[in-house]
């Protein structure tokens, strides 16, 4: 597959080093020199300095052979216009990166569609999107819903007092039969492994479990967590992602935000109906127990300062029990955050890279899900007729020891397999794969 990516940032780096464990023809296109040689230096693409609004770029770039043309520089203009002529000048499928939440109306998007634009993504708006999920889910590092939660892959910390710590993944198994639940895999020392059954479970072990129920009462009561609901939520940031999120958030919960800036502050009251909006200091720690930090269920840092949003977390969570999330720009963060404290670390350029990663996978691959500081994803797969694997037991279609079967919904149904489960026509099924199996799961399923 050949894919032309305008634009080397975090975005486009990123990018372009999930493409390459796939064996794809990249080729990356930048105005600065200093990016494009990182880029050159540290993964096996191909780079042309050049505007990505430029013909004579998109042309050295062979844009008419891009079977995708994937524009994510930070000016939102010059995707739309890029993508446009890319699509012109024979480009296959196209993805603009954009900023502005009005594109995403359904009118928008046809009249986007209609100039050559494919698909259009938002790292600000998947960003608000994670957010709401985890405060839903205030108990839990991570969550992933299939089919509207029909299988669920869950994240929690194995706290000192956990049920699960000293038991091994067998006991659990056992136990878990009944729950309808599976753990899949485990995160250790920052190290991701999908364990053997023998393996015993250890404070502050990082597990992931696949679950067929919605029921979070359940699975809190399986893994030794009490299910707090969520009420109150503190947010601290000064920018648009902060307006955003409070903007969302406000339907469902008592927000605060914590603003600096006070033009940022004016924009605030023009847009959010149900937020108390405060402006303050966010590294004051005096002023955000003043307006109630101790009172919460949340905390959202969202400040352009990666360090702030860490601090302020780990300050936040001093104060009691409290869901604290934090934005970073470093993906090196992204591995470290059950460690120091935090509970979720989210990085929306990390964010955005993942979602359209899913418009380059070989096969009938209907999702793919990757997980904070997890070196590993989950990928959905859709069995048609003809496909070897049907009419098998899971145990018997030959997955490496790096891969494991998370779930499989059929006839619009989750369901938790063991090793005997024989798939059938029109079966999804769930895989959570580690990189180096990658290529051999998607083998089996093609």
């Amino acid at each position: 597959m050949n894919i032309l990516i305008g634009g080397a940032g975090d975005v486009g780096f990123h990018l372009a080093k999930l493409m390459t464990s796939e064996d794809q023809n990249i080729t990356l296109i930048d105005h600065d020199d200093a990016v494009l040689e990182y880029s050159a230096t540290h993964l096996d693409v191909s780079t042309i300095k050049g505007e990505i609004t430029s013909i004579e770029t998109l042309m050295n770039g062979k844009v008419e052979n891009a079977d995708l043309f994937i524009a994510v520089s930070t000016h939102e203009s010059a995707n739309l216009l890029a993508c446009i002529l890319a699509k012109k000048l024979g480009a296959k499928k196209t993805i603009a990166r954009v900023s502005n939440p009005e594109y995403f109306h359904k009118v928008q998007r046809k009249n986007f569609k209609d100039s050559g634009i494919d698909n259009l993504f938002s790292p600000s708006l998947l960003a608000v999107q994670e957010i709401k999920r985890l405060i839903s889910r205030a108990s839990v590092t991570d969550v992933f819903e299939f089919e509207e939660g029909k299988i669920s892959i869950i994240g929690f910390t194995a706290d000192e007092d956990s049920n699960l710590i000293g038991k091994s993944l067998r006991q659990l198994s056992e136990e878990a039969t009944d729950h309808h639940m599976r753990v899949i895999v485990l995160l250790r020392d920052s190290k991701t492994i999908i364990p053997s059954l023998d393996m015993i479970i250890e404070p502050q072990d990082h597990l992931y479990l696949s679950t067929d129920i919605k029921d979070f009462d359940r699975v809190n009561h399986f893994v030794g967590k009490t299910l707090k609901k969520v009420k109150k939520v503190m947010i601290i940031g000064n920018g648009p992602l902060a307006r955003r999120t409070a903007k969302l958030l406000e339907k469902e919960y008592n927000v605060s935000l914590i603003i600096k800036d006070k033009a940022e502050c004016k924009k605030c009251h023009e847009q959010l109906n149900n937020t108390l909006i405060l402006q303050g200091d966010p590294n004051n720690t005096e002023f955000l127990l003043e307006y109630g930090l101790e009172s919460m269920d949340a905390f959202v840092a969202l400040t352009p300062n990666s360090e702030t949003n860490i601090i302020s977390c780990l300050m936040a969570e001093r104060t009691g029990d409290i869901k604290t999330i934090a934005l970073v720009d470093n993906s090196a963060y992204t591995h470290i955050s059950q460690n120091i404290g935090v509970d979720t670390i989210i990085n929306k350029k990390l964010l955005a890279a993942n979602n359209i990663f899913r418009f380059i996978r070989r096969g009938r691959v209907e999702a793919i899900a990757s997980f904070h500081g997890v070196d590993a994803e989950v990928i959905e797969f859709i069995l048609d007729e003809g496909d070897s694997v049907i009419g098998k037991q899971i145990s018997e279609i030959g997955l490496p020891k790096e891969a494991i079967v998370a779930g499989v919904i059929r006839d619009d149904k989750g369901l938790i397999p063991r090793g005997s489960f024989v798939l059938s026509k029109e079966d999804k099924v769930i895989i959570f794969v580690l990189p180096i199996a990658v290529k051999s799961v998607e083998s089996i399923f093609n």
